[in-house]
């Protein structure tokens, strides 16, 4: 017996010894392949650390934090991270499949895969302009169990904290409400559909010169009402640049309007630039009047307008929906 607790006894010492010290920072490495930029941006308010990455695509730094969630910028690209101290994450990624090619490894990683996953399940769950076509009862249900889907993921994520589990469930309450929010203002009549379109008037072309409204007249026309800073935005581009391919050479303008403010003139060039964005790129130069004329409370908005200047769809579908190209061919354009 006493052999035995002796034997313990050592083992207990010897497990005591090799217990790793958490460390008080956090260490991301990893490979980006077809990076976007030079540097890896890890911001939250603010920034808080610019990581360089080599012309291969790896990376490797630390950084100090204060647990909870941060956001990762690879140039216009951006992906939802959860931070603390002692985490040692290895991250992989290709910027031609951002959302579907990222994946941690290492400490932390079970988190930080989750929230991955989340993104994906939502653009596969809540397709927005199915849920707002779709009657109060259809909607109900589509909610409900896209936010169960959201819980089960959630809670098959082992070694996660409590904290954080909390703030997602708060979370998801508040996508349900803001949904429940958005169906409701899209099923009341529209103030706007079969009359006059508010104008637009000198916004500056990316392509050289200003575009108004009325210089558009005799097409259709279909806006995007959009931001560098919007994440849903962004979402819609590879859909927006597809349509446009399909219906190039007929009877509709595709026009995306900037709506970020004066000191984002750079970044809006410069994503236009990247992104290598088609259609008409206008830039609102930080005026919002058109998009309060049409009572726009979120972005992205898309606004689809007939040859003569009178409003078809004040809320038109996205790129990404089905409808969009069943109304254009309703349409005959």
């Amino acid at each position: 017996m006493k052999k035995l607790a002796c034997i313990l006894l050592v083992a207990i010492a010897f497990v005591s010894c090799n217990k790793e010290v958490k460390k008080d920072y956090v260490t991301l490495s990893g490979k980006i392949t077809n990076p976007t930029s030079d540097s890896l941006v890890v911001a939250q308010n603010a920034i808080i650390k610019s990581i360089k990455v080599n012309p291969d695509g790896t990376f490797s730094d630390t950084l100090k934090v204060a647990s909870g969630n941060y956001v990762l910028f690879d140039g216009q690209e951006q992906a939802n991270v959860y931070l603390e101290n002692g985490y040692d994450l290895r991250l992989t990624m290709d910027t031609n499949k951002f959302d579907e090619t990222i994946k941690f490894e290492g400490i932390g990683e079970d988190v930080n895969n989750y929230l991955a996953e989340k993104v994906l399940l939502q653009e596969r769950l809540l397709d927005y302009d199915e849920l707002m076509a779709s009657s109060k009862t259809e909607f109900e249900n589509k909610l409900n169990s896209s936010i169960e889907e959201f819980k089960s993921l959630l809670t098959a994520v082992p070694n996660v904290d409590a904290t954080f589990v909390k703030n997602e469930n708060i979370s998801f309450g508040m996508l349900k409400e803001q949904l429940k929010l958005e169906y409701s203002k899209n099923s009341k009549p529209s103030l706007f559909n079969g009359k006059a379109a508010p104008k637009f008037n000198d916004y500056e072309n990316y392509a050289g010169g200003s575009t108004s409204l009325d210089d558009l007249k005799g097409k259709y026309v279909y806006i995007d009402l959009w931001a560098t800073w919007c994440g849903p935005c962004k979402a819609e581009i590879p859909a927006l640049k597809r349509v446009e391919k399909a219906y190039h050479g007929k009877n509709i303008a595709f026009v995306s309007i900037s709506l970020d403010s004066p000191n984002a003139y750079d970044k809006w060039k410069a994503m236009v630039k990247e992104k290598e964005l088609t259609g008409v790129q206008l830039y609102a130069k930080g005026d919002q009047k058109f998009a309060r004329d049409f009572k726009v409370s979120t972005i992205p908005r898309f606004i689809l307008i007939d040859p003569n200047g009178i409003v078809v769809n004040d809320n038109a579908p996205r790129p990404s929906s089905k409808q969009l190209t069943k109304i254009f061919d309703r349409l005959e354009i």
